[in-house]
């Protein structure tokens, strides 16, 4: 299911920053631009989170997630002359429901506890 919806993201920031970048981008470059960035990281989370990659590039692009929606949160609500247009992390992800939010919360606890469940099953294995 998370790694679902990670991919719903990773489509839907695709297709809406490559419009936003062909049509606008002059517009609001850097908002444009951290839609673009969100897009590449919900693309290489969601191939990380199954599996494609190492679990480090996991924790890594869900952590980028993170810091993203919180500093570009902070950013788009305290400089809003320079987000003329949201992006996906804008507003802590609020045009979203907040999903932007909670999904890297989400997925680094799936890597813990995933990462707990291995770490058992070699423990075991090994006794």
């Amino acid at each position: 299911m998370l790694i679902a919806v990670y991919g719903i993201f990773a489509v839907a920031a695709t297709a809406r920053s490559a419009v936003q970048l062909a049509t606008r981008f002059e517009q609001a470059p850097l908002a444009y631009a951290l839609s673009a960035f969100a897009a590449v990281v919900y693309v290489v989370a969601t191939a990380a989170l199954a599996g494609v990659v190492s679990r480090r590039v996991a924790y890594l692009a869900c952590g980028v997630e993170l810091a993203g929606v919180v500093v570009v949160g902070a950013a788009s609500l305290l400089f809003a002359g320079a987000f003329p247009d949201a992006t996906v992390w804008s507003g802590f992800g609020g045009g979203y429901g907040f999903v932007p939010l909670v999904l890297p919360v989400l997925g680094l606890l799936w890597l813990r506890h995933t990462g707990r469940a291995q770490l058992d099953r070699t423990t075991t294995s090994t006794q």
